[in-house]
């Protein structure tokens, strides 16, 4: 029982360390970050993420974080850089480099390449005192206390502090750039994630499966339109080809319970106008909310000239399992 709860004692204490690792970031956010975000705000090439070892593992997140939130980012391994890999950097790539000691002998042999390239070079470094730091267009200091290891030597509360000053970084950056849901939507189409923000014209029916007549068109070609779709509706639209109305199943029992000569009417005496409609861009969540509120099991989707690009059906959100 010593044992465990020694153990649990020193992750609690590990935690706590990496914690304050963290919060001493806060107060280095100033004028240098504001730079760093800067040149990566106007960087017109690619975003290099360069660091050796458990440094170049934060690296790899960074630039996966920068990628999903719409800045073209990549890891380049500095030991594979010196060693043949240099051309991969232009004169309008942005560097970041991130070393603890700033003295790392692949990242320091990289310097004089990037300057001679043309490159900006953003660092993430412990001591700002460093080559890397001196060498640097804008340097953020991540240093730390002590390392969250008993023997202060596995790098553990600095690779934190590392990774946690790029979430910021890349955070900053996309509400700088005005990054929105949809875009974010759009680099993440597979898995749990993507599912909850497709966007709706990957889910309704278009083309040829989505039901659509004319105002003109008789009810008995109606009901051959709604039974051969199977969505329990039909879109109308006039002459030229706009939305005006849609009918559906609920529509026709109503109708049939006050009126004789149903097979008589056309789909324009018989449909509701005006009816609710979204864009294709909108998130099938949204579209959700909006059937939910109105208590509607379909949704129309319409272009700017409300010609009908689709229908999105209450059965395809669910069957996505996005919820």
């Amino acid at each position: 029982m010593t044992d465990t709860m020694s153990g649990l004692d020193l992750a609690r204490k590990v935690l706590r360390i990496e914690a304050a690792a963290i919060l001493g970031l806060v107060d280095r956010i100033d004028g240098d970050f504001e730079r760093a975000v800067q040149l990566l705000f106007d960087c017109r090439g690619r975003v290099i993420v360069t660091g050796m070892g458990k440094s170049g593992i934060i690296c790899r997140k960074i630039a996966a974080t920068l990628s999903s939130t719409g800045t073209s980012a990549w890891f380049l391994h500095p030991a594979e850089a010196i060693h043949g890999d240099l051309g991969a950097i232009r004169d309008d790539d942005l560097v970041i480099a991130l070393s603890y000691s700033g003295e790392t002998e692949e990242i320091v042999r990289l310097l004089e390449s990037i300057r001679r390239i043309g490159a900006k070079l953003i660092a993430l470094t412990g001591d700002p005192a460093s080559t890397l730091a001196r060498a640097a267009d804008v340097t953020l200091n991540c240093g730390i206390a002590h390392e969250a290891c008993p023997m202060n030597l596995v790098p553990t509360a600095s690779t934190t502090a590392a990774l946690a000053m790029g979430d910021a970084l890349a955070m900053t950056l996309l509400v700088r750039k005005g990054f929105r849901e949809e875009q974010f939507a759009s680099l993440h189409p597979g898995g749990k994630l993507g599912r909850r923000l497709m966007r709706v014209d990957h889910v309704m029916h278009s083309g040829d499966a989505a039901p659509v007549v004319r105002t003109s068109t008789p009810m008995p070609d109606v009901f051959h339109e709604m039974s051969s779709k199977r969505l329990g509706m039909t879109c109308v639209v006039d002459d030229t080809g706009s939305l005006v109305g849609i009918f559906t199943d609920g529509d026709l029992r109503r109708l049939m319970s006050r009126a004789s000569n149903v097979l008589e009417l056309t789909a324009g005496e018989a449909m509701t106008p005006n009816p609710i409609t979204i864009h294709r861009e909108l998130l099938a969540v949204e579209a959700l909310k909006i059937m939910e509120t109105h208590k509607i099991t379909s949704v129309v989707v319409v272009d700017a000239l409300r010609h009908v690009e689709g229908v999105v059906h209450l059965h395809d959100l669910w069957r996505t399992q996005m919820f």
